[in-house]
């Protein structure tokens, strides 16, 4: 086991690690939409979401993998009416790969983000 951490993500707010590597597989903790310095994104879900890809980039990249090697994701909602917009946004970075995906609203998410995605990813 092998725990992946980048200072071009967010640090963990809480006792865990930004990532784990078991078996070739490449398993992230949710990415909420913080800064690497950990700054909250302000404003629209859409620059919530962008944010919490940029920081799932990352932690890929640190566990030597990327987007095209993701085979699930689940996406936390605090909105479901936010769905279509995000939805939009995360076909963005799944073109022509399309990983299987729950997503679920939620009560609340960590500091009041609208958008929480984790990523399960083969690692080659």
């Amino acid at each position: 086991m092998e725990m992946i951490s980048t200072k071009e993500a967010p640090a963990a707010i809480g006792p865990y690690s930004q990532g784990i590597i078991v078996n070739n597989m490449f398993y992230s903790s949710g990415q909420i939409p913080l800064t690497k310095e950990g700054v909250m994104v302000e404003g629209d879900v859409s620059k919530q979401t962008h944010q919490v890809f940029h920081n799932l980039q990352a932690v890929l990249e640190e566990a030597g993998t990327s987007f095209e090697n993701v085979i699930k994701t689940t996406v936390f909602l605090a909105d479901m009416n936010d769905f279509s917009e995000v939805n939009e946004i995360y076909s963005g970075y799944f073109r022509d790969h399309k990983p299987a995906r729950s997503c679920v609203e939620v009560a609340k998410l960590p500091k009041d983000a609208k958008v929480e995605i984790e990523v399960i990813a083969l690692v080659k």
